[in-house]
């Protein structure tokens, strides 16, 4: 099966031919799609010969912000800066290589674009789209490394994340995705309700007669997972025992029930799920730092929700869904939508999904979704005469600012340049559409988006 993809040279000027590469992926199966930048068909490649914030605009805006995938190549690296590679990933690149570095570049870049083909389509699969709500870029990156982990590794992954951030919908995921456990299901152990006298059973198992209570044989976690997928969630919060019981079953792969002396095998894949910094806690000696790393092989964080804005209304429209099965879905007033769009979610996912919940019971008859339905504990606590958008949140931030000694013009360029990011993301990279929603010029982001950029380079440059 052939894999179709466009090319495009950034200039003219010392950048390689496009037919050598054209030719050199032909004979890897990957044909070339025409190029029409609104309507691009397939993934891309991007030739150039030097990185310019001129070539970051460029591939930050054929990848729609990084949803799309790119591939950047230049013939080799004698002009360019190792630090401004990294730019270009920034900037929505899948990857950037070199061709004169690679072995056989058609089937190097084959293989990259085979493997982002396969993980983009189960991204856009029903499996993972009707459950995993959202296209912004950061989750659209955690989805793509979700799928990845899951389809072509059976290491063991750590999912971290404020609570309420979809940590057990990425743990069920990667459980249907695995080559291991298939037809079996995900075993669930929560750490948080382990009960200090029978954690060695709810891990182990247990023989009769093993203590008080034991009337008959039990199988424990470990038992009941071999050869499918173990999920510990809050992971962080087994003792200290019993993070080097369980440690040990990880090097050994066998363990003893309760009351028993003889070593049983299990094979499982580990996922483990905290909402804990257990850098932290092992520093502060309440976490082990061999088990943390035979737990993380691959770390997954699960971004809160103020880091993804652009999903709110898209899940918001999913659970409305999920409560209305059998209706049809009510519009959104649009001061409906700047309410959801502004509130904060401290509870992330789940606080969103139960403020729907509630916002639909209170909802009658076909029209739109209101802010009467909003429920009266919900609305923004506003003061007299008041705009509607300056609620009582905006206040905190920016008392707590002034608290740490920030001066009003450092105040307000932090809320101009959060307001800017914020909506550059919405619109998926798109400067003109952000420049007409906030009201500013497109000069204005331009040369937002080059301090920027100029800023992370020297980042790179001080590391």
């Amino acid at each position: 099966m052939s894999l179709g993809v466009w090319i495009h040279p950034f200039c003219s000027d010392h950048v390689m031919n496009p037919k050598t590469v054209v030719a050199s992926l032909e004979k890897a199966n990957v044909v070339q799609n025409e190029f029409v930048p609104d309507a691009l068909n397939g993934p891309g490649i991007v030739l150039f010969s030097h990185i310019s914030h001129e070539l970051c605009d460029f591939i930050q805006t054929l990848s729609r912000n990084g949803t799309k995938r790119i591939l950047a190549l230049a013939p080799d690296t004698t002009r360019l800066d190792n630090n401004d590679v990294w730019q270009v990933l920034h900037a929505g690149a899948s990857d950037v290589l070199f061709w004169n570095d690679l072995p056989d570049p058609g089937d190097v870049i084959a293989a990259r674009l085979k493997r982002w083909r396969t993980i983009d389509e189960i991204v856009e699969s029903p499996l993972v789209s009707n459950k995993l709500i959202g296209q912004s870029r950061v989750w659209k990156s955690v989805l793509r490394r979700i799928v990845e982990v899951a389809c072509f590794t059976d290491a063991p992954v750590l999912l971290t994340g404020e609570t309420g951030t979809g940590k057990e919908l990425a743990a069920r995921l990667i459980h249907a995705l695995s080559l291991k456990g298939k037809g079996k299901d995900l075993v669930i152990l929560d750490c948080t309700t382990i009960v200090p006298e029978l954690s060695g059973s709810e891990l182990f198992g247990h023989e009769r007669g093993a203590f008080t209570g034991a009337v008959t044989a039990r199988d424990g976690a470990f038992a009941t997972a071999d050869g499918g997928t173990l999920f510990l969630d809050e992971v962080g919060e087994l003792s200290l025992n019993l993070q080097i019981q369980l440690l040990r079953v990880l090097q050994e792969r066998a363990y003893k029930r309760v009351g028993s002396n003889t070593w049983l095998k299990s094979d499982f894949r580990l996922l483990c799920a905290t909402n804990r910094d257990l850098i932290s806690e092992e520093k502060l000696g309440k976490f082990r730092r061999d088990l943390y790393y035979r737990i993380a092989s691959c770390t997954i964080n699960m971004p809160p929700l103020r880091n993804r804005t652009a999903d709110i209304i898209p899940l918001v429209n999913h659970f409305i869904s999920e409560a209305l099965p059998d209706s049809e879905l009510p519009k959104l007033d649009e001061r409906v939508q700047c309410y959801f769009l502004t509130r904060n979610y401290p509870g992330n996912v789940r606080d969103l999904k139960n403020l729907i919940k509630r916002v639909i019971a209170r909802h009658v008859g076909t029209g739109p979704i209101t802010v009467g339905d909003i429920p009266q504990d919900e609305r923004p606590d506003l003061s007299p005469f008041l705009d509607p958008w300056r609620d009582g949140i905006l206040e905190q931030v920016v008392g707590h600012a002034l608290s740490t000694g920030l001066k009003l013009k450092e105040i307000g360029r932090t809320v101009e340049e959060t307001a800017i990011r914020m909506t550059v993301d919405h619109e998926n990279g798109n400067l003109q559409s952000a420049a007409s929603k906030l009201g500013v010029t497109d000069r204005t982001l331009q040369n937002w988006r080059a301090r920027t950029r100029q800023q992370n380079l020297y980042k790179c440059a001080e590391k």
